[in-house]
């Protein structure tokens, strides 16, 4: 029984960032990145899984892709590609942290792709 409760709360949390991840240019998001808020996500990774891990302070896992520099905060480099190119990602947020992966297929409709 209380496996299942938790069950069902872990698909709600993750209904909830699915339906919290949207499209949304750079541009959009420049000042979470200047205020050191903004983390990219590899396409290694499925987004809505590392904003569940952020989310519910998964720190093994995290601190895993942080090694593998599969999540890490959004670089000087990756902040001028993006803003030069006019980028729009994959975003999410899990506050106080924004998170972001790149798109590989720009028609490509519903979740990110990986």
């Amino acid at each position: 029984m209380i496996e299942d409760l938790k069950a069902q709360e872990r698909e709600l949390k993750r209904g909830k960032i699915v339906s919290e991840t949207a499209r949304i240019p750079w541009k959009e998001l420049q000042r979470h990145f200047a205020a050191g808020r903004a983390l990219f996500v590899s396409t290694r990774l499925d987004l809505v899984d590392a904003a569940y891990a952020v989310q519910d302070d998964d720190l093994p896992q995290v601190s895993n892709w942080t090694e593998q520099h599969w999540l890490a905060p959004v670089t000087d480099d990756q902040a001028r590609r993006w803003f030069d190119a006019d980028a729009t990602l994959w975003a999410v947020v899990i506050k106080p942290w924004v998170l972001v992966q790149e798109i590989h297929d720009p028609d490509a409709a519903g979740q990110p792709t990986n």
